[in-house]
């Protein structure tokens, strides 16, 4: 039996196990599994994952910051990012657990944008400040757009307050939510509260996949915007992370 899952404080609005589920059976792999966990902490992480006889697991809100002091190595990207998404989970000879910490969620919302993109799209606003918005921001670096991570309390150079990210909306015609605000299931909340700002220029990308849109895609559309949800950044961060995963 080959055990992965996913790790997170609530998981209600997940879809990871029926993908990776899904992939498993495509894929003829019997004896492999992919099971959510519920914690409420990182306490005692290795002796969870000990018990749950995990061979690896995604990382979702809102630990994909904190875990990283509990790896033992990490990829570059996640060492670049400070966040963590996927763990691959060894055992060496001495007898020892080995937790090696990747970050797919970056390279995976760098190819899932990069198609959409116009020239004019040189300037960019992300909505939050948690592990999710440093993958964010670790892919407008590599396509060379500038960004502001907007924030209700912000600090350093970075970032801004909402106020300003309203008044800069005309040249920052890139927004990303890495917030979980619109989530299912608070579907009736919006991370952007004026959404009269945006227009036919803007593109709006929504790292959340449950719903699908969110009330900040839908608001945003009627705006004439482009528009993006989070499934298909899911599916391919979830595509990078298993080959990591295979016993």
């Amino acid at each position: 039996m080959a055990t992965y899952g996913l790790i997170g404080r609530k998981l209600g609005h997940s879809y990871s196990q029926r993908y990776f589920e899904a992939k498993f059976e495509a894929l003829k792999l019997d004896g492999y599994r992919y099971s959510l966990f519920e914690i409420a902490c990182l306490d005692g992480l290795r002796e969870k994952i000990d018990r749950w006889g995990l061979d690896g697991f995604n990382v979702t809100i809102p630990y994909k910051e904190a875990i990283v002091p509990l790896m033992d190595s990490l990829d570059s990207v996640a060492a670049e990012t400070g966040a963590v998404n996927t763990v691959e989970v060894s055992h060496p000879a001495d007898g020892s657990m080995h937790l090696h910490g990747r970050n797919t969620d970056a390279p995976a919302f760098l190819e899932t944008l990069r198609p959409m993109l116009k020239f004019w799209h040189t300037n960019a606003l992300i909505l939050g400040t948690g592990g999710a918005s440093k993958a964010v921001a670790w892919a407008l670096q590599q396509l060379g757009i500038d960004y502001r991570w907007v924030s209700r309390h912000p600090h350093g150079e970075k970032q801004i307050d909402y106020p300003t990210a309203y008044r800069k909306a005309t040249e920052h015609l890139l927004v990303v939510n890495a917030t979980p605000v619109g989530m299912f299931p608070s579907t009736d909340q919006t991370p952007w509260e004026h959404p009269e700002l945006l227009t036919e220029k803007h593109l709006c990308y929504d790292l959340i996949y449950n719903p699908a849109p969110t009330l900040f895609l839908q608001q945003a559309a009627r705006q004439g915007a482009t528009v993006c949800d989070g499934l298909a950044m899911l599916h391919r961060q979830a595509d990078l992370a298993f080959p990591l995963q295979q016993k």
